[in-house]
């Protein structure tokens, strides 16, 4: 019940803030126009083809990651203003609280993804195959998880909005811009190449690729068994930092 209650104020206070819908698509919706438009010519001059095409799933999965880190705010929101201190005195587990806001985050992200996906569509991306549109949402679904925890993790450990912010943008840039969702992962330079095989993104954005181009550089079935295990790994970091809290 604890989780279900958590899981619901975040899903009312997303869609409570249409200020917050709007503004949340802003960025994507900039990337999608000024760099598939804008490098769609060049993208296609270079043998790469409809560098929308390409593109879409990278920007669907911006939109999920962004969201979910950043959901990590409202631990610091709730401790400022006292409420985190009622949840955790409440006859509930911490692993609960945690849980519930994990998934509430995740789900906001992904209602974020999905609103993203909808924009791809208006600027002419269109997925390979509808039957692959399920493969597609276990993808963003784990993606969000595995960021909202990770957006957890860190704001358990700060109390200051400004920092936390700092340390996020530190995180996710590098994340993101090293994930393959702007440019293609081929023939890239051997420090480059690890590095975007060891980002956990990439396997999110690969397998959103995958499952509706049907084009990926490492295959699915891979992608998945890497980010499942991460997106467990930092559920369970994210709870043992969190159940040590204190406020």
């Amino acid at each position: 019940m604890a989780i279900y209650i958590l899981w619901l104020r975040q899903i009312k206070r997303y869609f409570r803030a249409k200020s917050r819908i709007i503004g949340s698509i802003g960025q994507p919706l900039l990337f999608l126009v000024a760099l598939g438009f804008g490098l769609g010519p060049i993208y296609a001059q270079a043998g790469g083809g409809n560098y929308i095409e390409f593109l879409g799933p990278g920007i669907i999965a911006m939109g999920i990651l962004f969201t979910a880190v950043f959901s990590g705010i409202q631990i610091i929101w709730d401790r400022q203003f006292g409420f985190l201190k009622e949840t955790l005195v409440a006859p509930v587990s911490r692993l609960s609280i945690m849980l519930g806001q994990t998934l509430g985050g995740a789900t906001v992200a992904l209602l974020q993804g999905v609103i993203v996906f909808c924009l791809t569509l208006f600027v002419g991306f269109r997925p390979d195959s509808l039957g692959m549109l399920g493969i597609a949402f276990v993808f963003a679904a784990l993606t969000a998880i595995l960021f909202t925890s990770l957006g957890i993790a860190i704001a358990s450990q700060l109390e200051d909005m400004q920092g936390f912010q700092l340390i996020m943008n530190f995180i996710v840039m590098p994340l993101f811009f090293l994930s393959g969702a702007l440019f293609p992962l081929k023939n890239l330079p051997p420090i480059l190449s690890v590095l975007v095989r060891i980002d956990p993104l990439s396997y999110g954005v690969d397998g959103l690729r995958g499952a509706l181009t049907g084009v990926s550089q490492f295959t699915i079935s891979l992608d998945l068994i890497v980010l499942s295990s991460i997106t467990l790994m930092l559920l369970i970091i994210g709870s043992f930092l969190f159940s040590k809290v204190e406020v």
